[in-house]
């Protein structure tokens, strides 16, 4: 089902005034019936990350991180079992995942002689048994668990689904007998960036020539397009030609004037459904 501008900035205005939460989701679901659960995530990740950004600034001075720390540490004295970190971040509307970091980074700086390296943060926050404190250990462990938009867990999930869509693509592909060259074959011959496959032997869609494809398993919002197109699809189209790009949830087709001008500029003419059942495409053309 493809999304109506309105309907998906009523979706977005929904999601200002909900925390980041399961119980957030399924409430969302129970508003928007119609839309598929993947849908509603994929658009309230991309919602609370803009904001995320919006408000990063903030979280990150130092009289803020020194703030939080004490909180955390008066926390912990009062309950160590409680989940103090992950209550601190839901009340100070900060993701879980990031707010584990910013108190793991100032517990280190205090307990370590030299500063962590961003590869041992990573570590501990992927494997909080590395934490020489058991508290803060399980305290990092449940904001994890409770992201749902940030963090190695969710991380490995969006991994994975990327993962699942081009391996659908590429049966659907073979299903057609077209033949095609995947990523890695276009890495060994010496390319830079690479759609996900380009097709040997181009075909027509609805009247396009189609000669690679692109794999996005994101729902397709208006800045999705423009960072799509900044970072990708230009360099693409201006090697490769003609395209088309799959988007694995929606789209939203009303986009605003300026980035339709956009869009028409590098040949995105909307989401439609294609000769591949089951993936929605937006064609790129010349």
């Amino acid at each position: 089902m493809i999304l109506t501008k309105a309907q998906y900035e009523e979706i977005a205005q929904c999601l200002v005034s909900v925390p980041p939460t399961r119980q957030s989701l399924r409430k969302l679901k129970q508003r928007f019936p119609s839309q598929s659960q993947a849908t509603l995530l994929s658009i309230f990740s991309q919602e609370y990350q803009k904001h995320i950004k919006r408000t990063h600034a903030k979280h990150h001075t130092s009289e803020a991180i020194e703030s939080y720390y004490q909180r955390y540490l008066n926390g912990v004295v009062k309950n160590g079992a409680a989940p103090v970190l992950l209550d601190l971040a839901n009340e100070v509307d900060y993701a879980p995942s990031l707010m584990a970091r910013l108190i793991l980074e100032r517990f280190l700086q205090e307990h370590e002689e030299t500063a962590p390296s961003k590869s041992v943060i990573n570590s501990m926050l992927r494997d909080p048994s590395q934490i020489p404190d058991g508290v803060l250990a399980n305290q990092v462990y449940q904001c994890i668990v409770n992201d749902c938009c940030y963090g190695p867990l969710v991380d490995c999930i969006k991994h994975a689904i990327g993962h699942e869509h081009e391996v659908l693509l590429r049966d659907l592909l073979l299903e057609k007998n077209l033949s095609f060259l995947d990523e890695d074959q276009l890495r060994a011959k010496g390319y830079d960036k690479t759609p996900d496959f380009i097709l040997q032997v181009p075909v027509a869609v609805e009247g396009h020539i189609i000669h690679w494809i692109e794999s996005k398993a994101s729902f397709g919002d208006e800045c999705s397009h423009h960072a799509y197109l900044h970072d990708q699809f230009w360099s693409y189209w201006n090697r490769d030609g003609i395209s088309q790009c799959c988007s694995g949830w929606c789209g939203t087709p009303g986009l605003s004037s300026s980035s339709a001008s956009a869009s028409q500029s590098a040949g995105i003419t909307g989401m439609r459904k294609h000769f591949l059942p089951g993936i929605l495409m937006k064609c790129v053309c010349k």
